[in-house]
């Protein structure tokens, strides 16, 4: 499942970030990439050493958390640190998959969903497309500042390269409670129309029934 959840970030955090990042240290993107991954990666990534860039990575991170989109989707049992990537004009990250298992302040995780986080006005640059390979075909995505895009850390993806302008992301993995994609995709959907019946209709039988049988998936599917 992709899925694109917009202004996931308050406008005053938006800005304090773009703030924030504009003060802080970049190194070269491909110290953090996998052995493979660094013969197509050319951006820049923010120092996570610095006190700055650690302190708006947690709030960020408790922002994404907060959003109720964001936790029926992901259903996240641990999440990898925030990165902040920054692409001038003629960078681009070539097409790769990212990492199955990554290192972690609370131990290796294994990466289930991968996610990027719009920080950049898309009128700002030129280029700097993500492109996500599925069943369906290539999808692109240039989203507002503010928006998210998640997506299986499975696929194989790219960003395009950068043509004008600076194209600013944050980006992350996580390790769901439910490993399997199918499965976490059924449980969005009937959380998605169990809340929606619950809005139109009230605590109806219908909506316990449904509740019932969502949560009868949970108890079969999640791991904690």
């Amino acid at each position: 499942m992709i899925l694109c959840i917009a202004d996931i970030i308050p406008p005053e955090l938006l800005e304090r970030a773009r703030a924030t990042l504009a003060e802080v240290p970049f190194k070269d993107g491909r110290e953090t990439a996998g052995w493979h991954a660094r013969t197509v990666k050319r951006n820049q990534q923010a120092d996570g050493r610095s006190p700055e860039v650690a302190a708006l990575r947690e709030e960020l991170t408790q922002a994404l958390t907060r959003h109720p989109l964001f936790q029926m989707a992901v259903r996240p049992a641990r999440m990898k640190p925030l990165m902040f990537s920054r692409y001038e004009v003629g960078m681009a990250y070539g097409n790769h998959v990212d990492d199955a298992v990554m290192a972690s302040p609370g131990g290796a995780l294994r990466t289930d969903i991968s996610y990027t986080l719009f920080l950049g006005d898309p009128a700002s640059y030129d280029g700097g497309e993500l492109l996500i390979e599925s069943t369906a075909g290539e999808q692109t995505f240039k989203l507002p500042a503010g928006s998210l895009v998640l997506y299986p850390s499975s696929s194989l993806h790219r960003v395009e390269e950068v043509t004008r302008g600076e194209r600013l992301a944050a980006v992350g993995w996580a390790q769901s409670q439910v490993r399997d994609p199918g499965q976490r995709e059924v449980l969005f959907d009937l959380d998605t129309t169990r809340r929606q019946l619950f809005d139109e209709s009230g605590n109806t039988d219908a909506f316990k029934a449904l509740s019932k049988s969502y949560a009868n998936l949970l108890r079969m599917w999640v791991e904690v």
